[in-house]
């Protein structure tokens, strides 16, 4: 068999499945990894609509069985069980994404799985762990478990019932933080059983000066894992008197912010890889090396329980992929995580 099924970039907006797209090679680095199963993502639909390449596979998160290892892979043999994050939609090399049955995955950015833990369950982490690393570990300093802050430190994570913000809440709290966080009212409880001290519905129009309030003016990191929809200005609202910082995973926020006595920035998850983005962001080994050392130390964590994974909503076979992206792009999937397993 020199072809495989795989969902790809079609035209703007529009993703289908295949079953002639050619088999990945293994390279340097890299590893092939047979899926078990897969999880949606916003970016996987906003990279069909903003940048479309005809024939890319779509997708970043993954779980599966590793079939070969290429050259300078370490830790990683032929049956092991991992789940990781690849590049959907890769204009530069098509075979880069994760919704395919064969896949090609950069070694490294990935955990190894045990057996106690589902595929569904473990194909949830790519985007996720990935971005929360980025986030509150490499952007805002707070350190990495198992060490903790030295004093109490509160931080905010906005958003915290998405599928990186329930990991985010989790992290921080595994560090030591006092954990502020937004959601809907229907996803307290959700957000609260997984460790966040203090809950706000960031619908409510004082929901920012109420934190502030809450947090004795003292709240001074804030991870944004909505970064939409006027969220930077709830969070400056947030943040004390005397300043802060703020770390957001898209840059619309860091156009017209709010406060210059406020630091701000925003992280892009695929950096991680340690490859090329685009012409305007390069390979940063740098971002490849802390990636690595984060999805060590969240591989025990996860593996121990001490991590839980998003809630998921599963579904079969990779032909309803390009569905699911048009209802998490339409809003119908909420506190779950999409998943297709792959059968």
């Amino acid at each position: 068999m020199s072809t495989q099924k795989a969902v790809v970039h079609v035209k703007k907006g529009v993703s289908e499945l295949r079953s002639d797209v050619p088999l990945p090679k293994v390279q340097d680095n890299f590893m092939i990894v047979k899926t078990k199963a897969v999880a949606l993502n916003p970016t996987d639909w906003k990279s069909l609509e903003s940048s479309p390449s005809k024939g890319a596979i779509v997708g970043c998160d993954y779980a599966g069985v590793v079939e070969e290892v290429g050259n300078g892979v370490k830790d990683v043999k032929v049956g092991d069980r991992v789940a990781g994050f690849a590049r959907g939609g890769d204009p530069a090399d098509h075979s880069n994404g994760a919704f395919a049955e064969h896949i090609k995955a950069k070694a490294g950015i990935h955990a190894k799985i045990s057996e106690n833990i589902s595929w569904e369950d473990a194909s949830t982490l790519g985007v996720g762990i990935t971005t929360v690393g980025q986030g509150l570990y490499q952007s805002l300093g707070l350190p990495l478990p198992p060490a903790k802050v030295s004093e109490p430190t509160p931080v905010l994570i906005y958003g915290a019932s998405t599928a990186t913000g329930t990991l985010a809440v989790q992290f921080a709290k595994l560090s030591g933080a006092v954990v502020f966080a937004t959601a809907s009212p229907h996803n307290f409880d959700l957000v609260k059983k997984l460790g966040a001290d203090h809950v706000f519905d960031y619908n409510d129009p004082e929901c920012g000066s109420k934190i502030r309030k809450a947090s004795d003016d003292k709240l001074k990191l804030v991870f944004d894992c909505i970064a939409e929809h006027g969220s930077e200005k709830i969070c400056c609202d947030a943040i004390s008197s005397s300043g802060g910082d703020y770390s957001a995973l898209l840059p619309g926020p860091l156009q017209n912010f709010p406060r210059k006595d406020v630091k701000h920035r925003w992280t892009l998850g695929y950096t991680a890889l340690g490859e090329k983005f685009s012409d305007n962001y390069p390979a940063k080994p740098e971002d490849y090396e802390f990636g690595v050392k984060f999805w060590k130390a969240a591989e025990g964590l996860f593996n121990s329980g001490k991590v839980k994974a998003h809630p998921t909503l599963v579904r079969d076979g990779l032909e309803g992929v390009p569905q699911g992206l048009i209802d998490l792009k339409d809003g119908k999937v909420s506190g779950k995580k999409l998943v297709y397993r792959v059968v």
